[in-house]
This record gives structure tokens, C-alpha cells and sequence, in this order.
């Protein structure tokens, strides 16, 4: 992996930082970045907020007060806290094995597990790739369960021409550096509904009233408890999450070429899966709307002896691997839910395979198509 923070994202920082007196803590520079990244994704609104797991956790803090507490359908391929987030709001977490294409969710696994109790669908675009369809659009809107859309690895993925983060109730997104752009560290809760986006801004600053920009609905709170200090209304139990005016100058700087690096993202994964042996390598990954993150690497068949000599082949070239994918694999076999949930592991032979015999490699701008070549040569001579 490489750093995505340059010299002209440090040159806007050392600017903003030298002028006389900077605002540091939140202000004027994440109003802009929100407003900026709200136009590039195409959506309403959006609170920028210190991490993608921040991100996640307002999200369903916010799902929890809008719309009751029950069950909500999770991937078993997806990062920790996604499905902390879930547990930490108090939702019971409904669990579906992926399809192998896009690394998502298997669309007809999340229709058939829709109860009355059912309060959303939390979906992971994983490591780029697209994993929404019409028949879950479909099937979601004729019994109007929300859709939350976690981008965190797919910032600039499409469906039908429309970006990935805005075919939902709601979408999170994570800046962390080694990701499409980076602030560092921060995330994005982004949406179209007015009600959810005051909710979020209260969850992301220790629930106060005084973060809603709408002055109707703060005369609400003021008018409901006149006992208050108007400024220290307390709505929700909440936590501070905010960023800081740094982060949204890297932001801001970074979103510029956000665009022109997925394009060479794309290139770089459509060449690394030309190269690769696809006698040994799944190639057949729903690459049309993608905007990679990482290269996916995952053996067609369950090979623990090449699967060893492969690893030990990598670590010793220095190839930098993840294996399991995104989060490490089978969610299920981590010790914070396998407490919860023994046996539940044992039902996803999917995401099993994905966790024993999977990997992703580092895919960022500068990589070079003639580095590309001599990787997946040396992957498809082992």
C-alpha cells in the first residue's frame, strides 16, 4: 500500500495552518468539504465525521431512534464495525453469505431473510466492486426497508451510472490513508432524507440540539424543554465523533483528483486480472461500475498446500497481502462473535473459501502497468 497523501495535500495544509489564527477544531473548512463532496457523490447532505467506523456508528444510532430497534441484515464479509455498529445500537445482526462475483452480499440470501422485524439492510461494496442490483432495490423499496450503503472501499463505484452511496436511505464512507482519498482519518455519513441528517448531527456531537441547522426543528427541542439552557439541549446519548478543519483541508485537496485516480485504479485491476492464471485464479468478478481499492486474489479451488506455498511465496518477495479480504475474511469466526453466535460460521461456504484462500494486494495511482505484468508473472509462476 502507498501513502495518498502528497506534497500538494501537505503545500494546502502548511497554507491554511500559516494564515493568522486558523480555526482548528470544526468549521468553516468541513462545511465546505461536506458541501463539496455532497455535489461529487450527488447527494443532499453530508457530516463528515473522524473515522468510516464513526461513520457506521451514527448511522445506526440514527436508524435506532428513527425507526425502532430489530433485526438488521449484515454481510459476513465486511469490516468489524460494521456489525459492531449493529450490535452496539441494540439490533440483532442477520447474517448472509456473498456472492463470489462481486464480494457482496448474495441478493437472494438478504430477500429471503426480510421479517417483520426486519429494520435494514446494511450492505458492503467491497474493495470496489458494485453489490447492489435492481431485484434488491426492488425488493427493498416494496417493503420499505432502508438500505445502508457501506462505500468505505468504493468511492467512485456506479450502478447503472448512478455512484454507489446514493442508491440507499444512507451511505457511509471512510478517508482512512491507504483508501480511494484520504484525510488521514475520517469518514462521511451521507444522505437524502432532511429528518436523518439533523439526527446525525446531533449523534456526532454528544447529541446536542444546537448542531441541528434547522432552525424549525431546534425550536422543537427548545419549545419541548424549556427547563434547558437552549444551548446544552441533550437529545440523543452521543459521543463527539467531529473532525477538525485539518482533516477537511486534506479533504478538499485530496477530492480533486479523486476521479482521475479511479480511472487508473480501474486500469491497473482490469490489467492485474488479465495477468493472472485463471486456471489457478477467480477472474469473473463483476468488474463493469467498479472502482478498485485493492487487487482481489482468491484460488478457484480449496488448495491448502498451494495456498501455503503462495503466501510464503509473497512474504518472502515482499508482495504486501491481506488474506481473507476486507476484514479478514468470515466475520463469524471472530472471537467478538463467535461468543455470540458458535456455530453460526459453519453456514457460509462462500465467504469461507474467500477466508482460507482469498487475499487482496495494494492497488494505488502510481503503480505502473509494467510493475503489474512482473506481479502477476511471478503470482502465476508459483
Amino acid at each position: 500500500m502507498h501513502n495518498n497523501i502528497l506534497r500538494e495535500d501537505l503545500d494546502a495544509l502548511i497554507r491554511y495552518l500559516q494564515q493568522p489564527d486558523p480555526m482548528l477544531t470544526q468549521s468553516a473548512q468541513v462545511r465546505a468539504f461536506e458541501e463539496e463532496w455532497s455535489r461529487w457523490l450527488g447527494v443532499k447532505y453530508s457530516v463528515f465525521v473522524n473515522s468510516g467506523s464513526s461513520a457506521n456508528l451514527i448511522t445506526l444510532c440514527a436508524l435506532r431512534e428513527l425507526r425502532g430497534l430489530g433485526e438488521v441484515i449484515v454481510p459476513t464479509l465486511t469490516w468489524v464495525s460494521d456489525i459492531a455498529s449493529v450490535l452496539q445500537a441494540g439490533f440483532s445482526p442477520i447474517f448472509v453469505d456473498i456472492d463470489p462475483c462481486t464480494l457482496g452480499m448474495d441478493i437472494d440470501q438478504v430477500l429471503a431473510k426480510i421479517t417483520p422485524q426486519t429494520k435494514a439492510v446494511f450492505l458492503t461494496h467491497v474493495l470496489g466492486y458494485n453489490a447492489v442490483n435492481q431485484k434488491l432495490l426492488d425488493g427493498l423499496r416494496a417493503k420499505n426497508i432502508p438500505l445502508i450503503e457501506d462505500v468505505c472501499e468504493s468511492h467512485g463505484a456506479t450502478y447503472q451510472g448512478r455512484k454507489c452511496g446514493t442508491l440507499g436511505w444512507c451511505s457511509n464512507f471512510s478517508f482512512y490513508y491507504a483508501h480511494h482519498m484520504s484525510t488521514v482519518e475520517g469518514g462521511m455519513v451521507c444522505t437524502d432524507d432532511p429528518s436523518l441528517y439533523q439526527t446525525l448531527r446531533m449523534f456526532r456531537s454528544h447529541g446536542m440540539v444546537r448542531e441541528v441547522d434547522d432552525a424549525n426543528v431546534r425550536a422543537e427541542w427548545v419549545t419541548r424543554y424549556p427547563d434547558l439552557n437552549p444551548d446544552f439541549i441533550f437529545a440523543y446519548p452521543s459521543y463527539n465523533v467531529r473532525s477538525t478543519e485539518m482533516n477537511a483541508v486534506l479533504g478538499r485537496s485530496q477530492l480533486s483528483r479523486l476521479d482521475a485516480n479511479n480511472q487508473l485504479r480501474t486500469r491497473n485491476l482490469l490489467a492485474f486480472l488479465e495477468g493472472l492464471d485463471a486456471k489457478r485464479f477467480r477472474v469473473d468478478f463483476a468488474v463493469e461500475g467498479s472502482s478498485n481499492y485493492a487487487f482481489t486474489l482468491i484460488l478457484k479451488e480449496a488448495d491448502p498446500d498451494y495456498r501455503d506455498r503462495l503466501q510464503n511465496a509473497m512474504r518472502e518477495a515482499k508482495i504486501e497481502h491481506r488474506r481473507g479480504s476486507s476484514g479478514g475474511g468470515n466475520q463469524l469466526r471472530q472471537p467478538y462473535l463467535r461468543k455470540l453466535y458458535p456455530d453460526e460460521y459453519k453456514k457460509y461456504p462462500e465467504i469461507d473459501h474467500v477466508h482460507f484462500y482469498g487475499y487482496y494486494l495494494g492497488n494505488y495511482p502510481s503503480l505502473s502497468l509494467n510493475r503489474i505484468r512482473e506481479l502477476t508473472g511471478f503470482l502465476s509462476s508459483i
